[in-house]
């Protein structure tokens, strides 16, 4: 796959498409990387009339790693010393502005997940002429009272040992977190996790790039009065069973929002579900329809 040069990072991507078509940018979430975008999707986004790019985030997949600025600590974080943390989202969203420019690409239609979401949501509104409509799936705005993860989807997240896994416990371990949340009305079978997650460990494995994101999302303020400036047209999309990020942060998203669009989907959890792809698909057309 190719690599481009964007704000001091090199940016591992990937297209899908003509690229006469109006593109699409596809941002993945915390410490997953772009093939978690399966290319059935791309491809079936692609048939919609877009040309499709997915990329790995820095410190994930393939892209440039930040190892030399070491692992932050998550407690001091959380209680306000930032001090350690070496990158916020606007800079992975500088990130994003500066590969779409790389790529002689002016503006996109932007669709985020979780994590991949807020930094979405950042890029409209610190770069609005590169994003042509906004879609963000399974997100939040930042505001800490919203979008909470249950205990039982934070007990399965990477704690401080993930990086001391071995192969088979780095694989159970993502197995385990899959299963907890993903879809429950959607459940996939574990045969199909392990070798999505066995893929995944095989292409990459940067579980302290994976603290480095958190540490970036932590950091990051509130992005609830930055959205009110928003005027793209702009689809969330969430699950009602989602445990990592509960349903009232999508809801604050499309609240905030002028003329937000909220599409909520029973039984669907923090994936995304291949039966829900052509909901998602057409509703993801729709809204960048609406933008001329």
């Amino acid at each position: 796959m190719p690599r481009a040069k964007a704000n001091g990072m090199e940016i591992e991507y990937d297209t899908f498409g003509s690229p006469g078509h109006p593109a699409l940018l596809l941002v993945m979430g915390l410490g997953a990387q772009m093939t978690t975008w399966r290319p059935e999707f791309c491809t079936a986004l692609a048939e919609q009339g877009f040309f499709v790019v997915r990329f790995d985030n820095r410190d994930s997949g393939l892209s440039t790693g930040l190892d030399g600025h070491g692992v932050p600590d998550i407690g001091a974080v959380l209680r306000g010393d930032t001090s350690g943390v070496p990158y916020r989202l606007a800079d992975m969203a500088q990130d994003a502005a500066d590969l779409l420019g790389a790529l002689d690409i002016p503006a996109a239609h932007v669709v985020g997940a979780s994590m991949g979401g807020m930094i979405a949501q950042q890029l409209v509104i610190d770069h609005p002429e590169r994003v042509l409509s906004l879609c963000s799936i399974m997100s939040t705005t930042g505001d800490r009272s919203v979008g909470r993860a249950s205990e039982r989807a934070r007990a399965v997240m990477p704690g401080p040992d993930a990086a001391s896994l071995d192969r088979d416990g780095v694989i159970a371990a993502g197995v385990r977190r899959a299963a907890v949340i993903g879809s429950p009305g959607y459940p996939v079978a574990e045969d199909a996790l392990r070798e999505r997650v066995t893929a995944a460990l095989d292409r990459a494995h940067r579980p302290d790039g994976y603290t480095r994101q958190y540490a970036a999302i932590l950091a990051s303020p509130d992005r609830t009065a930055g959205l009110r400036s928003v005027t793209v047209p702009t689809l969330v999309v969430h699950g009602e069973d989602d445990g990592l990020v509960d349903r009232s942060g999508g809801e604050a998203t499309a609240a905030a929002v002028p003329g937000g669009e909220l599409l909520l989907f029973p039984g669907m959890g923090h994936d995304l579900p291949e039966a829900l792809w052509p909901s998602i698909i057409t509703a993801v057309a729709r809204n960048a329809s609406r933008a001329g």
